[in-house]
């Protein structure tokens, strides 16, 4: 069968699973629940396998290589979700935690990409693995920023405060140019043999990050006038769809972030174009439209990364740097944003619950999958019992452990600590003390 074909299979099977898992149990969240059934769909078949029954292992593995589930999200469906995630930001909102979202994104990235590198060295030789540290700050470096899609997906569901949703919100839609120019610039090291100096990671930060976030002001300029020059509802629809598609697919052709592009441009549509550009029937259909693309694309995305177990493959000395890199890297998001955090609060107000919050909702998902998979196979590491284990398979296998405890236990348990969250707001206590609304601003 075509590429097509098995996406529109798997398409299928995602929509027929968010109807089941909702009809079964409307409390769990559909991405979650989508996961968590693919999980174990590809457990049976992993299963059924081992035992000779069926061999339908064969065939979804297939599936999966044939698929190319890197270049499926990086190249395709990854502009329409950051740009439907962007669309519903709040610029305003965003200007007044522009601080906590750029600080977050730079130093706490780039922190955490060090503490872990460093922390899975240290481990490993421990544990008798002889793998070099420039391999461990690339799996550093592509599990530290937090995964926008995934981030989006769970904790803007919750209702979240609205500054610290913000703060969460905003830190994973603008962590990408960041965490692109970090891993691009170890993987060439690692990998491309090439030497990290300080005038090429300005220059390539320069070219990726900041030449994304021009591209996306150009096309949200370009996609307003077009949207201005129409009062036919439709069309005006269809024009923000050339964004995350021929917008994105330039921005990769000219090496750029397309990522930030996606960001920047949703912006703008969402909150310039929205109030100046939309007509008023627009206006009603632009969020439906987005938010029906945003959660079937989601649903899909969601499915195959609980299908990207068929890819990984198991060893003993692998399964257990798997269970070790989950602490180690909640660990390490930790201490990245509770420095900075200390130093803010001592000018800023904050909800009690910012830091866990910030900490347990920090969700990795996809893109981390994406990025392991970039990684080329055959380059062996050595443990003391001279067995061979592939970095590549090495560095798989730990994502995807951070990846699922990320979705399925964070995901899960983050909503409690929301919930509780909201209950100490200080906004929310203003409002029933002062019986205002939302236009007090004397806390964050």
């Amino acid at each position: 069968m075509s590429i097509y074909a098995y996406i529109c299979f798997l398409f299928s099977i995602s929509i027929l699973l968010a109807f089941v898992t909702h009809k079964v149990s409307d409390k769990v969240q559909s991405t979650i629940a989508i996961t968590a059934s693919a999980m174990v769909g590809s457990l049976i078949l992993l299963l059924f396998g081992s035992m000779g029954w069926l061999k339908l292992d064969v065939v979804a593995t297939h599936i999966m290589e044939e698929l190319d589930f890197k270049n499926f999200l990086l190249n395709g469906m990854l502009g329409f979700l950051l740009f439907a995630g962007s669309l519903g930001i709040k610029l305003p909102l965003m200007k007044d935690q522009r601080w906590e979202i750029t600080t977050f994104a730079l130093f706490s990235t780039l922190a955490s990409t060090l503490m872990i590198g460093a922390l899975i060295y240290y481990v490993a030789m421990f544990l008798g693995l002889q793998i070099d540290f420039i391999y461990c700050v690339v799996f550093g470096a592509l599990i530290s920023p937090t995964d926008p899609i995934a981030v989006l997906a769970i904790i803007k569901n919750l209702r979240a405060p609205k500054r610290l949703a913000m703060q969460v919100e905003g830190e994973s839609l603008f962590n990408d140019g960041v965490g692109l120019v970090i891993f691009t610039t170890v993987f060439s090291v690692a990998f491309g043999g090439k030497e990290a100096t300080g005038v090429g990671i300005l220059s390539l930060f320069l070219h990726e990050a900041v030449g994304g976030v021009l591209f996306g002001l150009l096309l949200g300029v370009i996609a307003h006038w077009l949207i201005s020059a129409t009062d036919d509802g439709s069309l005006e629809i269809l024009l923000t769809l050339i964004i995350p598609t021929a917008g994105f697919m330039l921005a990769n052709y000219l090496h750029i972030s397309g990522a930030l592009a996606m960001v920047v441009s949703g912006i703008m549509i969402g909150n310039w174009t929205r109030r100046h550009g939309f007509s008023e029937q627009s206006q009603r259909y632009l969020d439906h439209f987005w938010e029906m693309i945003d959660h079937s694309l989601n649903s899909l995305l969601f499915l195959l990364i609980g299908l990207a177990l068929l890819l990984v493959e198991f060893t003993w000395t692998s399964s257990l740097m798997m269970c070790l890199a989950i602490p180690i890297c909640l660990m390490a998001r930790y201490i990245s944003v509770w420095l900075p955090f200390k130093v803010m609060q001592r000018f800023r107000r904050y909800n009690p619950y910012t830091l866990r919050i910030l900490t347990w909702g920090g969700l990795r998902g996809g893109l981390a999958l994406a990025m392991a998979l970039t990684i080329p196979a055959n380059v062996a590491t050595m443990t003391g019992e001279n067995i061979s284990v592939d970095v590549r398979d090495l560095i798989l296998l730990m994502t995807y452990a951070v990846v699922t405890f990320s979705i399925l236990v964070q995901g899960v348990t983050i909503e409690k600590m929301i919930e509780h969250s909201k209950l100490v707001d200080p906004k929310r206590k203003a409002y029933l003390k002062l019986g205002s609304g939302d236009d007090y601003k004397p806390h964050v």
